[in-house]
């Protein structure tokens, strides 16, 4: 699902110690709970879908100047590049772990689909790298699911890249 909504970078292996993602590019998060099961097929650094199917969450991470250099919104709407009939429902920039990140809640529609998705998305970036985390769910069920992905990014810190 969300893989049609995102051109991501291909990924490495996948790190997981006890619960927690490690990624190669130099930060990790924690796995919200065992109803999240990895997405082994997904070009993200990490995607989670819920085992009851209908939900999904994401960690990506694009390390390079470009990317980089780019603002924080247009990165964000390149990240929704797919969506169509979009309802804003939140738009905000917060503090995520000590730097600043767009936030934003939105309904629309996936390409290729015609049943509503509400998407919640994250985007920061440092001197390095850009870090995207998003949600996605139908909006009747969006708010069940929605603790786990708040707890998913704010387990967010960097670590030394290997």
């Amino acid at each position: 699902m969300l893989v049609a909504m995102i051109a991501l970078t291909a990924c490495a292996g996948r790190r997981i110690e006890n619960g927690v993602y490690h990624s190669a590019k130099g930060y990790r998060v924690t796995l919200p709970s065992p109803e999240w099961i990895v997405a082994d097929e997904s070009r993200a650094d990490l995607e989670l879908r819920h085992h009851g199917g209908g939900a999904a969450m994401l960690a990506n991470a694009e390390c390079d100047q470009q990317a980089a250099a780019r603002s924080r919104d247009l990165l964000l709407r390149q990240l929704l590049i797919g969506l169509r009939d979009r309802t804003p429902i939140t738009r905000e920039e917060v503090s995520l772990n000590g730097g600043r990140a767009v936030h934003r809640v939105l309904d629309g529609r996936l390409a290729g689909r015609d049943e509503s998705t509400r998407i919640e998305a994250y985007v920061m970036k440092d001197e390095r790298c850009v870090y995207d985390f998003v949600y996605v769910a139908p909006p009747p069920s969006f708010e069940s699911w929605r603790p786990d992905f708040l707890r998913f990014v704010e387990s967010f810190e960097r670590e030394r890249a290997d």
